[in-house]
């Protein structure tokens, strides 16, 4: 029953409450990068993208990605779900509906949105539905939030391309939700860049091993 529930995505109107302002403060720099964790369009340099992934637990994706040639910063957080600024305890429930999430901001001059959606595919195992690995719950459930429609064409392609190829190979289907971005609440400080503070602490990668096709 437990699992059930876990497994289950909440309705709104059954969410959590949230509250209205953030339960905690972030700092100002990514530890890694040197750069602004909170990012929006007031510090984000012209011609950046932004780009975010659901792809199991926070902690081992946002280490994946902020070592990329191109990605300026990165951060984890809450998205795809109703409760505002939730917390990590109230995520883990399933009863604010959000992803553990991953938001990049990048450069498109260097790295492309298209290589990071692959890069996405590789990491994760997008076949699971609402887990990854021994991790269990709506929280762990692959996604896509695209910041604009030539974002959601690329997603959606190269999902398709990516599905094509691990049903080949005898994976079952992509259960990837591929969403318009809504609000992102930034986790909690000592999750940003966790394995940077802990460099032997979890990683869930459990991908399937299947490289992203060429699509040249």
């Amino acid at each position: 029953m437990f699992l059930s529930r876990k497994t289950e995505m909440v309705e709104a109107d059954r969410a959590l409450p949230g509250r209205p302002e953030p339960a905690y403060a972030l700092p100002t720099l990514h530890e890694v990068l040197g750069t602004p964790l909170v990012t929006d369009e007031t510090n984000i340099p012209a011609g950046f993208e932004v780009a975010e992934f659901g792809l199991g637990c926070f902690w081992g994706a946002e280490e994946i990605f902020w070592q990329i040639p191109g990605v300026w910063s990165t951060s984890v957080g809450y998205a795809g779900g109703f409760s505002p600024n939730p917390t990590y305890e109230e995520v883990c429930t399933g009863r604010t509906g959000h992803t553990e999430a991953i938001r990049v901001v990048f450069d498109p001059q260097v790295v492309s949105y298209a290589d990071l959606v692959k890069q996405f595919f590789e990491v994760h195992d997008p076949t699971q539905g609402m887990r990854q690995g021994n991790d269990v719950g709506t929280q762990y459930r692959s996604a896509i939030y695209f910041h604009s429609p030539e974002q959601e064409q690329t997603a959606r392609e190269l999902t398709k391309v990516y599905g094509d190829e691990i049903s080949r190979r005898g994976y079952g289907e992509i259960t990837t939700e591929i969403e318009p971005a809504g609000d992102y609440w930034y986790a909690e400080p000592h999750h940003q860049q966790y394995l940077h503070k802990v460099p032997n602490g979890y990683r869930c990668h459990a991908n399937t091993g299947v490289p992203f096709p060429s699509t040249d």
